[in-house]
């Protein structure tokens, strides 16, 4: 009996996946614990396995290399050689079927695309010729609809897995700026208005649609204070040279984080409708850019770990957020969540609070400017962070409070150890 195999659910917040990578092909024998794809989730890259009971050959693939499909609808279908499983396919019919080289390419009938549209009016229509397209590397069905639609697979940039030409690259081709140019021309024509639309991506998605809620329905207020840091570089020089674990200024904002926050628990709550949740753990989320946009990675009980051990979790989820291998432990339940931008330059700036966090940190770079120290203007280096709170749960005396107590600890980092 035919077994379907669904899209999974890989996070909380997940509605779609992309397809990364198939480490099977149709007419391969699946058993329990084979690594079946490579799924791209809103929050990273996950292997996706065989489960107990997914036994058999694999029949059919629903979702190609790149392409995306909704949380539960068919991935895959397992089942004997030789079984018709046309009823179970859920009327896919815009999935690539991905077959090996013995399997007979699946017929898609496709409606006629429509013409590109013209530069100008006098812009004549450009022919397309059908060379072979030789060793090329494309999907059946990328083959099927260039050789329908007239298109040489040379002329396309492949965006699949390796540069494989797939459907969608297929679909976007536009014939007007693939002519042949005259020797010594441009090949788009000059004067021409000229774009490229992305494909939007899971995590792309998710960060639109949290951030916007979170914006237009929890009343931000922001805090803004600067801090002496001149005892904080001092003292981060001392603790470099005495280990061999390297601390940022920005571990050494976690932890004064992290302490602070368990001096005014209300700033480590969230909303939840009908009542305020006041933890008692104090777990930071340290916001991560990643080629796709933000991860949020988060550090467990900072309060308790050593500078040390914040620089190296730091890193390390810092790195795996890069490369996508977060697992869903590492992203969920933040209390509280640091946004830094100093290493940029950023002087100063407000973020968006991190659901279900009541607050967020921004943190901006050290600067010098001067100072006024024992009635004496000298030369100072100020950092200036910004508290955007979510006014449903905190209050501006509560926020000013956190602050005052996070800048004390900065201004004299030995209280952290005390």
């Amino acid at each position: 009996m035919a077994i379907v195999i669904n899209m999974p659910r890989l996070s909380d917040t997940m509605t779609e996946g992309v397809v990364a990578k198939w480490h099977k092909s149709v007419g391969d024998q699946i058993s329990e614990g084979d690594l079946l794809a490579e799924i791209e989730t809103d929050k990273a890259t996950m292997e996706f396995e065989a489960f107990p009971g997914q036994e058999g050959t694999l029949l059919y693939i629903g979702t190609g290399e790149g392409e995306t499909s909704p949380v539960d609808t068919v991935l895959a279908i397992l089942g004997e050689e030789g079984e018709d499983i046309e009823s179970l396919k859920g009327g896919s019919e815009t999935a690539e079927e991905v077959v090996t080289e013995d399997a007979p390419a699946p017929v898609e009938v496709q409606a006629a695309p429509p013409a590109a549209a013209s530069v100008s009016d006098s812009t004549p229509a450009v022919p397309v010729a059908v060379p072979s397209d030789g060793n090329v590397k494309a999907s059946p069905l990328a083959r099927k609809l260039a050789e329908e639609r007239g298109i040489d697979l040379n002329m396309l940039q492949g965006s699949g897995d390796h540069g494989r030409i797939i459907k969608r690259d297929v679909d976007s081709f536009n014939p007007v700026f693939h002519s042949s140019a005259q020797p010594g021309l441009s090949a788009v024509p000059a004067g021409v208005e000229n774009y490229t639309d992305t494909p939007v991506s899971q995590m792309r998605k998710v960060i639109a649609k949290r951030l916007s809620e979170s914006k237009f329905t929890a009343p931000h207020f922001y805090i803004t204070m600067d801090i002496d840091m001149d005892r904080a570089i001092d003292a981060r020089k001392a603790l470099n040279a005495q280990g061999n674990t390297k601390i940022s200024f920005n571990d050494l904002v976690i932890k004064s984080c992290a302490l602070a926050l368990k001096k005014h628990p209300a700033i480590n709550s969230a909303w939840m409708g009908d009542s305020v949740r006041q933890s008692d753990h104090v777990h930071i989320g340290v916001a991560v850019a990643v080629e796709d946009g933000l991860l949020v990675p988060v550090l467990r009980h900072a309060d308790l770990m050593p500078l040390a051990n914040i620089s190296a979790s730091v890193k390390d989820l810092a790195g795996r957020a890069k490369e996508k291998k977060l697992q869903p432990s590492d992203w969920e339940g933040n209390t509280f969540t640091i946004s830094n931008l100093g290493m940029f330059g950023v002087e100063e700036f407000t973020a968006i609070v991190n659901p279900p966090d009541a607050a967020i940190l921004a943190v901006g770079g050290i600067k010098q400017v001067p100072v006024v120290k024992d009635a004496m203007v000298v030369p100072g280096n100020v950092m200036k962070v910004t508290l955007s709170c979510d006014h449903r749960v905190i209050d501006g005396a509560s926020g000013a409070a956190f602050l005052q107590t996070l800048k004390g600890f900065l201004e004299n980092p030995i209280t952290m150890f005390a």
